[in-house]
Parts: C-alpha cells; structure tokens; sequence
C-alpha cells in the first residue's frame, strides 16, 4: 500500500467461523500498516477485547450469533473515542446501516489482500482529515453510498448521484451525466423515504413519490395545465411532479 505509514494500525480480528479468522489472520500479517493486537470469535468478546486492547481497527464480522457485528458497532458508536471498524460479511444488504453506523468501509467475503488493503488506506485517510479539523463541523447529511456491484461494493459519493428512482424496495441510483463521465446506474437495497431523509434537502429535492433530483440538476418548472407542472432537466428530461410535493418545488422556485 502505497504511502503506508510507519505506525501500524492496532487491530482486532473479530470473526464467529475460525477459518474466516485463520484467513483474516494471514492476509493482514501480508499488509504492513496492520498490527494484529487480537481476535475475538462473538460480539461479546470483541466488546471485552476492545476495552481491554483499545486498538485502533476492528475487522468486525457482521453476522454473528446474539450480539451481532452491527450491535457491536451501535455500541461503539456512543464511546468518545471508538476505534474505526471495517465490516467483513459474506452479506451485501445491511451496506446503508452499516455506514450510518459510521463504518470506514463494507468489505464481502472472501476477502482479497488489495481489497483489505484498500480500505486500510481509507482509514488512514479519515484519520489525517480528523487530524485536521474536519471532524468537527462534519455534515449530518449523507456524503457517500456503498452499493453491490459484480463481486464487491462501490463507493459512491453522494455528489455524484443526479436522479434517484424508486423500485420497490430498492433505489436506482443514477451516476454521471450532462458533461460527468459515462452515465451509469446502481441498484441498492434502499426505500426512498428511508434515503430522502438521509439527504441535505439543500442539495436534493423529492419531486414524485418515485424520484429525487439534485437541485442543480433542475433547468426549470413548467406548467402543463390543468395544475399538472413538470420539471425540465438541464440534459432536457421533463419529469412530471407529484402533487404531493407541487408545493416544496415551487417554493424552491419562489412561487
């Protein structure tokens, strides 16, 4: 890993199947940035170990029996101090709570060296930016999605994300587009409530019980007639509005 620096992160192990854990083992004795302080084999003992080794990292297991990984983290999340966690599943659909728990990154089974290492990095990087004062004024908002693609998940920041559409119990997320690079799509496990009220609704706008925009996605309001308005998008989309929310759209149009 490239600019690894030279102390190594303190790390926990913590995993219910003990070839998981053999495996774990070895591939972080093959990255230098981590030190193996100790593994645990249930949330439990991860919960002790924690308090007694105070590492830095927690390779956390999410399905575990009685105190799974995400009851662990929901438990270090209220510690002042809590040590990053990087959740290890052979599972993809607990990404979204999972990262509301503040989680570094969502890693699936089985774990590859350069994929492990990758999210190490990403630690490290939320370290510096903590370091230098960023964590401070942090945004409550959403900054960034985890979503299965292929065989691992993808970062996405929220930035990127134009348009989100409703498909059941699932979000379409629509990626680059107007000039960005090659528009794309996700799939993620997601109710859109559930996501419009993770979203800085400065910077996204609901305009149909199946669809956000991205305020500056919105080129313009236009009246169809017979009350029915649609919003024209700047690469020339018109979406009708819901009338539910004819009220909120116009207002930020200051009508």
């Amino acid at each position: 890993m490239a600019d690894t620096p030279t102390q190594p992160l303190a790390t926990l192990i913590v995993d219910d199947e003990p070839l998981a854990l053999d495996r774990m083992r070895a591939i972080c004795c093959q990255i230098p940035a981590v030190r193996i302080a100790g593994t645990a084999s249930d949330g439990a003992e991860a919960l002790e170990r924690i308090d007694e080794l105070s590492p830095d990292l927690v390779l956390l297991d999410l399905t575990m029996p009685e105190i799974d990984g995400l009851a662990v983290a929901r438990r270090l999340a209220g510690r002042a101090d809590p040590p990053a966690v990087i959740f290890v599943t052979a599972h993809d659909n607990h990404a979204v709570e999972a990262f509301d728990l503040d989680a570094v990154d969502y890693v699936l089974k089985p774990v590859e060296k350069e994929r492990l290492a990758r999210a190490i990095a990403r630690v490290f990087a939320r370290r510096g930016a903590t370091g230098a004062g960023a964590g401070a004024g942090a945004s409550p908002w959403l900054e960034e999605l985890w979503v299965p693609h292929r065989s691992e998940l993808v970062r996405i920041g929220v930035a990127e994300v134009g348009r989100i559409d409703a498909e059941r119990d699932y979000v379409r997320l629509h990626v680059g587009s107007d000039g960005d690079p090659p528009a794309r799509s996700y799939l993620l496990l997601q109710t859109i409530a559930g996501l419009e009220a993770k979203l800085d609704p400065d910077r996204f706008i609901r305009i149909h019980r199946s669809i956000i925009l991205r305020r500056d996605r919105i080129a313009g309001l236009r009246h169809d007639g017979l009350g029915v308005w649609s919003v024209e998008t700047i690469g020339g989309e018109m979406l009708r509005i819901g009338r539910t929310y004819l009220a909120k759209v116009k207002a930020m149009a200051g009508r």
